[in-house]
């Protein structure tokens, strides 16, 4: 074997190496996060558990990405321990099928249908497919992918055959025969296979190196055996790496994977070679196979998990014994931003899904905030004012957390869509945000009512009720949108935004009658003011959330609002008369109206004088209003209204 048959080798091994990457990181964008929520969410039980992490690692084709997998859910909170045991023994059962494609190479045969099942016969193929899909995807992700795929499975067999044809000729080489005999020592075997794998990344990629190994007929499975058996611990290298910095659970986790292929690997070759030294097993001196391989590593793993399986308890306790409970730092953010775990960054598919969940989570937990202040509105409480607050923080660490990790996911090759929600998500994150700004806002004004004892009439509370059910009803309509993706909802708030923004100029109008007939006091109306105007700036997030999914779904550049297109104008008018149907003002009162306020102050209902406005309260009044003319100004050049011809 000289120099360039050494070369032939390494060049066989980088193929190999790339294809299999390439097959393996197109697989994970296909299957786009959706076989990580089945395992996240289908493990109540120890076999199904099982079966889901054969299933999924056999089509991502890694058990280690399986794994580090389930350490993230475990980090996070999303899977407990004694579920995460099952899916790590499917894990190893899953990636013997790498093993068993790979052993298509040993087929021999002279009849078309064997031929055909020959990598090369198949591969240049799957490759010509393959490079027409990428090369014509253009805007389709997918299918860019399903090429990538193809091409990375060509790759990896052409590295293959590369691989055992580079070989061949040490099956006469003294030096390299030698060298083999050491591997016949169980121990050096176990340890040549750990290093291998550790090395690489992947079992499956040593596996396939083995496999190649035995195109020289000079690998007994004396030697194959044990380095087998060494592949399987040096896989849980990966995962532990992953567990590093992780909390406790997750290095557990980690543990369990480890413990599970130490133990199983060493009472194994206990057994094997206990009876061997009985029975004396004759095959062990024949020549290894890539079929034989195949066979080896596939009866490991399944035994494995038979043996273990019903002692899965133990394996918790275990790895919580080497792991113990320690003091964690008190951490104030909340808990549904654990997910947030880098490891899912493998996936980006799965990150994406992580993150969308999570920004649904944060804009629930804001309709929650903005319910709590119209609650305090009607019924103050210390309790809710807290909540509020409370709530108010929660929303700054979902918005900083979230656009950290967005940016890290963007980074990745993601699809089309993938991208498309990385972009909405970025953006809305803010909006969604200031909108529990403006609820802390409303509870604030509403202890400033409680302390100063400021009442607002009941007629302009009901007024107020019914103003506010509304501006809820739009907030969980554009939470709805947001989560399911919706562009028919996401349409339809900029209708709710311009019927409630009419709603909101005749609540005013209707205060200042009463102001103007005595039946409300001046600091009730600044009040009320400052709530109308909180409440048009959640619409006004609400319409941006809207117009950001409906322009970056449909390929265009977001803009701050929704211009409704001629086309949808008479469905937008119809929705807008059915929003102002649906929320209709109690019926107005009555009200002997001056045409000015008296200067010296006004009745109440009870005939009793009040004073006027304060020069103080004159100038907060100014203010307002003057705030309130620049909002409006701004939402006439950033909103199309709605026509007196509509």
């Amino acid at each position: 074997m000289n120099i360039f048959s050494v070369l032939t080798l390494l060049g066989g091994l980088a193929m190999f190496l790339f294809g299999m990457n390439t097959m393996g990181d197109g697989l994970i964008r296909v299957s786009g996060g959706r076989l990580d929520s089945i395992l996240e969410r289908l493990t109540s039980n120890r076999l199904k558990g099982v079966l889901l992490g054969t299933a999924v690692t056999a089509v991502i084709q890694s058990s280690s990405a399986t794994t580090v997998m389930v350490i993230g859910f475990v980090n996070s909170g999303i899977m407990k321990l004694t579920q995460a045991v099952g899916v790590i023994m499917g894990a190893n059962i899953g990636t013997t099928v790498t093993s068993w494609i790979l052993s298509l190479t040993g087929i021999e045969g002279g009849g078309f249908f064997l031929t055909m099942l020959k990598p090369s016969s198949f591969s240049p193929i799957l490759a010509v497919i393959g490079i027409v899909l990428y090369m014509s995807a253009k805007g389709n992700q997918t299918k860019k992918d399903v090429g990538a795929i193809l091409l990375g499975f060509a790759v990896l067999m052409f590295g293959m055959e590369t691989m055992s044809g580079a070989v061949e000729p040490l099956a006469d080489n003294e030096r390299f025969l030698s060298i083999l005999t050491m591997f016949s020592n169980p121990l050096l075997g176990v340890l040549a296979g750990a290093v291998l794998t550790a090395v690489v990344q992947s079992s499956s990629a040593s596996i396939g190196i083995l496999q190649a190994l035995c195109a020289t007929g000079a690998i007994p499975y004396s030697a194959a055996i044990p380095i087998i058996m060494g592949q399987n611990i040096g896989t849980c290298v990966t995962a532990l790496i992953s567990a590093v910095g992780a909390g406790k659970n997750a290095k557990r986790a980690a543990m369990i994977h480890f413990y599970f292929n130490l133990i199983g690997t060493v009472v194994f070759m206990a057994v094997f070679y206990l009876i061997n030294a009985i029975v004396h097993f004759a095959f062990l001196n024949d020549a290894a196979n890539a079929a034989g391989i195949a066979v080896v590593h596939s009866l490991f793993n399944i035994a494995c998990c038979v043996a273990w399986f019903p002692f899965g308890n133990f394996l918790v306790k275990l790895a919580t014994w080497t792991i113990p409970d320690r003091a964690e730092s008190v951490d104030i953010k909340p808990d549904a931003l654990a997910v947030l775990d880098d490891r899912f960054l493998e996936k980006p598919g799965f990150a994406v899904k992580v993150c969308m969940d999570t920004t649904v989570k944060m804009a629930e937990r804001i309709g929650e905030s903005l319910s709590y202040a119209v609650e305090l509105l009607n019924d103050y409480s210390e309790e809710r004012e807290a909540q509020i607050r409370q709530l108010k923080q929660e929303a700054d660490h979902y918005e900083e957390a979230l656009s950290d990790y967005l940016m890290k996911v963007s980074s990745r090759r993601l699809s089309l869509t993938d991208s498309r929600e990385v972009s909405v998500m970025l953006q809305c994150i803010r909006d969604f945000e200031r909108m529990a700004d403006h609820a802390a806002s409303i509870g604030c004004l509403a202890a400033d009512m409680y302390r100063e004892g400021i009442e607002i009439t009941d007629s302009g509370m009901d007024e107020l009720m019914v103003y506010c059910r509304a501006v809820q009803d739009v907030v969980g309509h554009t939470t709805l949108a947001f989560r399911k993706n919706d562009m028919t909802m996401a349409k339809q708030i900029e209708a709710f935004e311009e019927a409630i923004d009419e709603m909101s100029v005749e609540l005013r109008q209707r205060h200042v009658d009463r102001l103007r007939a005595g039946r409300c006091s001046m600091e009730a109306g600044l009040i009320l003011e400052d709530v109308i105007t909180d409440f048009e700036h959640v619409l006004d997030h609400c319409s941006y959330i809207g117009a950001c999914m409906v322009r970056v779904y449909s390929g265009d550049v977001p803009e701050p609002a929704y211009k409704v297109p001629e086309e949808e104008r008479l469905e937008f008018r119809e929705d807008y008369r059915r929003i102002r149907e649906k929320y209709v003002l109690p019926e107005k009162m009555n009200l002997d109206v001056p045409a000015e306020l008296p200067e010296n102050g006004v009745e109440d209902a009870s005939g009793k004088k009040k004073s006027g406005p304060s020069e103080k309260t004159s100038k907060k009044k100014d203010r307002i209003s003057e705030k309130s003319k620049k909002e409006k100004s701004k939402k006439k050049k950033t909103k199309r209204k709605i026509s007196e011809n509509d």
